[in-house]
């Protein structure tokens, strides 16, 4: 018997149906992967939230676009500017919350409250921004988007929170690469505790994961910027054209994720290509440590305690 893929066969941008009435926020929106899936959804009708740490760049960015995009301002690096976007949050309802915005190896930071600032952003700037809008998630999607770097990289579960916090002596330890990789790897556990947890609660959620293969963003060209290396930076950017896909294809993955009615919660999507460097979207496996349930709570808890916030909490009246 034939098996039947929930994807279409190059399923691409001209297969999204109509979606007026249908409303999303997408962070990290006003560039490269994010913008590009912001236009997609803006130009079949949907209302899309561009949710920007730079609100200038984000004005630019959306007024490239046609359709309803709102900005706004979110920081991920900083707890209380997610209180503060939540706080201000008018809409009833969410059709896909995408969880896009990201930074990629960069020198060793912190964020405000003095976590990583990759995991920071990527992993607990996301889980927090989920918690407090789960009352306007039921019956959505929510996308993470990781990437192959994931593979990478390892948790040390008797060390979970020193991984975080990443001071003292773990500082000493710091590989920036193996670090975006752990954040990415934290989008997965994220994703499959998520949908256990909404399974079981009863919250309605679709909790799903797409990676964009090599695409042609400007992600690869801040950690060079942020050391200074001109010449890194330009070399990059050049690599990037040579040999990346755009990263309209590269945000096929992240739609098809937010869109594609027949995909179960847990699904993972990538590009089609050559070890999913490039391509149209299809089913891919994550590494084995990503299905992880023990790990994936243990994550949870700690995530909910460094930010202090529980999802059951504020979901329930």
């Amino acid at each position: 018997m034939a098996i039947i893929s929930p994807v279409p066969r190059r399923w691409d941008a001209r297969a999204i149906p109509d979606l007026h009435g249908k409303r999303f926020l997408v962070t990290g929106g006003n560039s490269g992967l994010g913008f590009e899936t912001v236009r997609a959804l803006a130009a079949h009708g949907g209302e899309v939230i561009m949710a920007s740490r730079d609100l200038a760049k984000a004005e630019v960015a959306a007024s490239r676009i046609r359709g309803n995009v709102v900005i706004a301002q979110l920081d991920l690096a900083d707890l209380s500017s997610i209180e503060t976007f939540t706080r201000e949050f008018t809409w009833d309802r969410l059709d896909a919350l995408i969880l896009n915005a990201g930074v990629m190896a960069i020198p060793l930071r912190h964020t405000v409250d003095g976590f990583e600032l990759q995991i920071g952003t990527n992993h607990l700037g996301h889980f927090a921004l989920g918690a407090r809008l789960l009352h306007k998630l039921g019956g959505a999607r929510v996308v993470s988007v990781s990437s192959m770097a994931h593979r990478m990289a390892d948790f040390d579960q008797s060390h979970l929170k020193e991984q975080i916090w990443m001071k003292g002596d773990d500082a000493l330890k710091y590989n920036a690469w193996k670090t975006y990789g752990r954040s990415k790897l934290a989008n997965l556990l994220f994703t499959h505790e998520l949908q256990r947890r909404s399974d079981a609660a009863g919250w309605g959620i679709t909790a799903l994961a797409a990676h964009p293969g090599w695409s042609n963003t400007n992600l690869q060209m801040v950690a060079p910027e942020m050391k200074g290396q001109s010449v890194a930076t330009t070399a990059s950017s050049l690599v990037n054209k040579v040999f990346a896909q755009s990263a309209a294809m590269g945000a096929l993955p992240t739609l098809a994720a937010a869109l594609l009615p027949s995909l179960p919660g847990g699904t993972y999507l990538g590009p089609d290509g050559l070890g999913e460097m490039r391509g149209y979207p299809k089913l891919v496996r994550a590494r084995d440590l990503a299905y992880d349930p023990r790990l994936a709570g243990a994550l949870w808890g700690i995530s909910e305690d460094l930010t202090g916030l529980s999802w059951r909490v504020l979901f329930e009246p």
